[in-house]
């Protein structure tokens, strides 16, 4: 008999992705999602779809109960696609986690997979520390992400709970950008809306204008790519281990320097490459590295397949093709 997963967020940017590769793993998918319809995508990919609000505990009725052998819990509002809106954040991330606990306490299911934020680690950020899995986590109050990060760590403060007191096995995964093709190329930094800078750069570069490197350009960060990402979540739900928060890392970093040589490499014209044009004066990219030790140690079968190029080529590819053009429509639908 398959193993039957609930994906919550499944028309989301990781969810999808997720519930789309556990099927093709032999899992039978239980993909939720908020959005009335999917517009047909999972049944033609041969998953059944819930619509499911998990700030309202009514809404859990309409799912199976029989059988459930895991979570991946990936439903909330993001406050970098949307407009600021503090309530909704603390609703959606704190009261559906707790919801979504709930549920799978009244049916007997003790596995969650569960993304958390960065950012309760945030004093070990852009100083050339590395980054700990378990140290004491610390996170900022001020900024158009605290509510969002406060929200996630009371998230994962009950899940503790809920493996203290019932027994759960939790994996709680802390990542920065999951580097993906979406259509929708926006998102909000600073309560404004502008395109995603990494898509800047391919954009900038498929059409050969010159492109800037700021600051320090050896300056690196974490660049995961979603492929491996969800190899990753496959292997905690495969997990026998009581679970705890992981970093999610490659193992390996890329300079900025690196990260727009091969962004020209992937998506500029091969007879009209931009120009790169460096500007030591201006301030310093992002810089961040993660210890992988416990991750790799845990999930001994989870190395990152997908260099940086690699990364850079397939996303190119889903780009030009589109694969969930029927679950989140085209980069046209997202122009203005």
């Amino acid at each position: 008999m398959k193993r039957k997963v609930v994906v919550f967020g499944a028309t989301g940017n990781l969810g999808a992705y997720i519930a789309v590769h556990l099927h093709k793993q032999g899992y039978e998918v239980i993909a939720v999602g908020h959005r009335k319809s999917d517009n047909g995508f999972f049944k033609d990919h041969g998953m059944s779809y819930y619509s499911v609000n998990i700030e309202k505990l009514e809404d859990f009725e309409i799912l199976p109960k029989e059988d459930i052998y895991a979570v991946a819990h990936f439903a909330s509002s993001l406050p970098s696609r949307y407009a600021y809106d503090p309530i909704d954040l603390f609703e959606s991330i704190t009261i559906g986690t707790l919801n979504v606990l709930n549920w799978m306490k009244s049916i007997g299911c003790k596995k969650i997979v569960f993304p958390q934020t960065p950012s309760d680690m945030v004093k070990y950020h852009n100083n050339g520390s590395i980054i700990p899995c378990n140290a004491p986590r610390h996170f900022p109050l001020t900024g158009d992400h605290a509510i969002y990060t406060i929200a996630k760590n009371a998230a994962v403060d009950l899940m503790e709970h809920y493996q203290a007191e019932f027994e759960f096995h939790f994996f709680a995964l802390r990542f920065f950008t999951i580097y993906q093709y979406h259509p929708n190329a926006y998102h909000y930094a600073n309560f404004k809306r502008r395109m995603m800078p990494y898509r800047m750069l391919m954009d900038r570069a498929s059409k050969s204008l010159p492109i800037e490197i700021w600051g320090d350009c050896k300056k690196a960060k974490e660049m995961v790519y979603i492929k491996d990402f969800i190899r990753l979540v496959q292997a905690c739900i495969e997990s026998n281990l009581p679970g705890g928060c992981y970093n999610c890392g490659n193992g390996w970093q890329v300079s900025l320097e690196e990260q727009i040589k091969g962004i020209i490499e992937v998506f500029s014209p091969k007879d009209n490459p931009s120009q790169v044009i460096y500007c030591p004066e201006k301030p310093d990219p992002l810089q961040n590295a993660f210890d992988m030790t416990k991750t790799f140690n845990d999930f001994p079968t989870y190395r990152p397949q997908y260099s940086y190029i690699e990364q850079l080529i397939d996303f190119k590819h889903e780009m030009d093709t589109e694969p969930m053009a029927q679950l989140w429509g085209t980069k046209d639908d997202y122009k203005g």
